[in-house]
């Protein structure tokens, strides 16, 4: 597909791109095969391929910047389509570019502003873990709607300190410490029993995906290099950079192409990304150790795999081989490909279809006959958790939890 993208876009980074991903799409429509909301909606402009279509047509100047933005503004970002196309179109590529351009075109300013305001208040971890400490607080007097989008606080529990020789820098998300601290926790216990120590840095701020996804492509390439500034000093202590939310993941991977034109940071921000491992890389490594902690699951689990976790990290079989190989039955769902609707900020900002698919989700993973639900986001986590009285846990929480019963038991019997 050739593109004559208009003069503003030529010969830009972003021109580039759109033109090379442009150039890839063959028409096929595979893709729509794969697409949670062409699934739901049957309309050819809620689809890849009709969306490609409307992109081409807005970046060569030639279509209503009105008439495209509903349509882009209801795919969710979940790259399915990036896993079924046989000719490699980096889709989200794509639309990040075009996103940018409806930002700076001033498309539908209000829901733009209101989306802006609404990242603001979710990377401030003061004022969110504030209000979410007020829900949970008015709970009981919150229509029911409300209430299942109020996490019921956990326990964390205790964390070992930095004591072994290998090191890894943990990330931490911007909503996960308030809505679901419990992660974390379980993640420094998991890599200290196979001892792995993990490096926190409290300031560093988001990683960048928010304002990326939503069209503020500066402001999120700011974020980036705040993040790579801040990190650089303990990248010599460390063998890898990793987190437990594939959400923002993704984002920390593809820091090397989002600033690889950058003459101050491609090199630097390559190093982050060639560092970086998902936690379910570093556990998956270290199984004969973890075997020898901690008896077999005999569970029966089903998983439920976040978009992040396996069309952008590729990293869906890891977490069930690892499983697996505790002993666990792990099972997954058919459509296991389709999002649950999550989607970052999407079950604010498209809640009939987001709740949808969280339903069509968790009716699917009701089917496999697992006694828990298992996941590797907490955006997914919270979502799923939302409509069903099911528990939802992270997977590395559950894995914690089973270790933490072996050591109670071998503590137990050696009392």
């Amino acid at each position: 597909m050739h593109a004559n993208l208009k003069p503003a876009l030529q010969n830009t980074v972003s021109g580039t791109t759109a033109a090379r991903e442009l150039g890839k799409c063959v028409h096929c429509g595979f893709c729509n095969a794969t697409c949670p909301t062409y699934q739901i909606l049957g309309d050819e402009l809620d689809g890849p391929r009709g969306r490609i279509y409307l992109m081409k047509q807005y970046l060569e100047g030639e279509s209503d910047a009105d008439a495209v933005f509903p349509h882009i503004d209801r795919c969710l970002t979940c790259r399915a389509c990036e896993t079924t196309c046989p000719s490699g179109v980096t889709y989200s590529s794509l639309l990040d570019v075009t996103k940018a351009q409806l930002a700076q075109d001033k498309v539908a300013p209000f829901k733009q502003l209101w989306r802006h305001v609404l990242i603001g208040f979710m990377q401030s971890r003061a004022l969110f873990g504030l209000a979410i400490a007020c829900g949970r607080l008015m709970r009981p007097l919150l229509p029911r709607s409300v209430q299942q989008r109020v996490p019921l606080a956990r326990a964390t529990g205790s964390v070992p300190a930095v004591r072994h020789p290998q090191q890894v820098l943990l990330l931490k998300g911007c909503v996960q410490p308030a809505l679901n601290g419990g992660i974390d926790a379980a993640t420094l216990r998991v890599l200290d029993s196979l001892q792995i120590s993990c490096l926190e840095i409290q300031d560093s701020g988001c990683c960048g995906a928010m304002h990326l996804h939503y069209g503020s492509h500066d402001k999120g390439l700011a974020q980036v290099r705040r993040n790579i500034d801040a990190w650089e000093p303990l990248l010599d202590q460390v063998t890898a950079i990793t987190n437990n939310a594939s959400g923002c993941g993704i984002t920390v991977k593809d820091y090397g192409r989002l600033l690889a034109h950058e003459p101050d940071y491609a090199v630097r921000a390559a190093r982050i990304s060639e560092l970086f491992r998902d936690v379910s890389e570093l556990v998956n490594e270290q199984l004969a150790l973890l075997k020898k902690q901690i008896p077999p699951l005999k569970a029966r689990a089903s998983f439920q795999a976040p978009c992040t976790l396996q069309h952008g990290l590729k990293s869906r079989h890891t977490v069930v081989h690892l499983l697996r190989t505790l002993g666990a039955d792990v099972l997954e769902p058919r459509d296991a490909h389709l999002c649950c609707g999550s989607a970052g900020m999407y079950s604010i900002t498209q809640p009939e279809l987001s709740s949808t698919l969280r339903d069509q989700k968790l009716a699917t993973l009701k089917e496999t006959g697992g006694q828990i639900i298992l996941t590797a986001n907490i955006g997914c986590q919270m979502h799923l958790q939302s409509g069903t009285e099911q528990i939802v846990l992270h997977w590395i929480e559950w894995l914690d939890q089973h270790l933490q019963k072996s050591g109670q038991a071998h503590s137990m019997e050696a009392g």
